[in-house]
């Protein structure tokens, strides 16, 4: 809509110009092209912005195949891709946009994260390595730390997440993932403090609950923490803890868990069931 705004005086200033000089000639071609530029930038917008991820695609991918060489609508294309979670689609618009030579820092952020999310981690660090490090965003940072994750550069790892938790509002996420990281290297109190903060920020994000009952299964703590669970997480947060217990050996609590977890669950819980079983036939 600034777009619009911006169009406005200066359409009244050429009305102004033309009524003050009638025997010049106007290019009304020019100005509707002017208007209709106008018009396709906020359509592109709303459509990036408002519209279901699949009709963005659509949109994009006929606007892309008219105007092959417009990057506004490369970028679209790519971004609607990443959106609707079409991951290969999405790395190859990217590239197609990178290609053009005109591609902004923030679409490199885009490609790697598409890169990062098909597994392709060599790629995505070379993207993020050419962006000048002044650029600094919570994305960038974010997909900094997974990256420096992949090699495990724990040191790295560790400081890009800091930063990228002090750049946004909404940490559950990131935090989560920095949790995620702790756990794999064998730090489980830690990872146990970062779930617990992601949970404080989105008690319904449910990874980071499942998350906390690993942490805490690694460490043979196998009590539910005082977190908000509805009645069917609490029955699949009890078949996690009992298979952590029979992971680390303590065979007899964790069979206790999931006959617990049977009994919590609302419903039929198929997989406890089936792990017990398994157990019962075992002995």
């Amino acid at each position: 809509m600034r777009r619009i705004h911006t169009w406005g005086p200066v359409a009244l200033a050429t009305i102004a110009v033309s009524a003050c000089a009638p025997n010049e000639d106007i290019d009304v071609t020019r100005e509707l092209d002017a208007v209709n530029v106008i018009d396709e930038s906020n359509l592109n917008d709303l459509m990036l912005n408002s519209a279901s991820a699949e009709e963005a695609v659509n949109y994009f991918t006929r606007a892309t195949k008219e105007f092959p060489d417009r990057v506004d609508l490369k970028r679209g294309l790519a971004k609607s891709h990443s959106r609707a979670g079409n991951v290969t689609p999405a790395v190859a618009a990217w590239a197609d946009l990178i290609e053009t030579g005109q591609a902004t820092n923030e679409d490199r952020v885009g490609f790697a994260s598409a890169l990062i999310r098909s597994g392709d981690w060599d790629r995505a660090k070379e993207q993020l390595d050419k962006i000048p490090p002044t650029y600094e965003t919570f994305d960038r940072y974010r997909l900094e730390a997974m990256v420096a994750d992949s090699e495990k550069d724990w040191k790295a790892s560790d400081s890009f997440y800091e930063i990228a938790v002090g750049m946004t509002t909404r940490p559950a996420g990131v935090l989560n993932n920095w949790g995620y990281s702790k756990l794999t290297r064998g730090q489980f109190t830690d990872a146990e403090r970062l779930f617990n903060e992601a949970i404080g920020y989105d008690p319904d994000l449910f990874t980071s609950k499942n998350n906390l009952i690993l942490a805490r299964g690694a460490q043979r703590n196998y009590t539910l923490p005082p977190i908000p669970v509805t009645q069917t997480e609490r029955a699949k947060l009890l078949y996690t803890l009992g298979l952590s217990a029979i992971k680390q050996g303590d065979v007899a609590t964790g069979k206790g868990l999931l006959r617990e977890a049977v009994d919590t669950h609302p419903r039929h819980f198929e997989e406890a069931v089936r792990a017990l079983r398994t157990l019962e036939s075992e002995v």
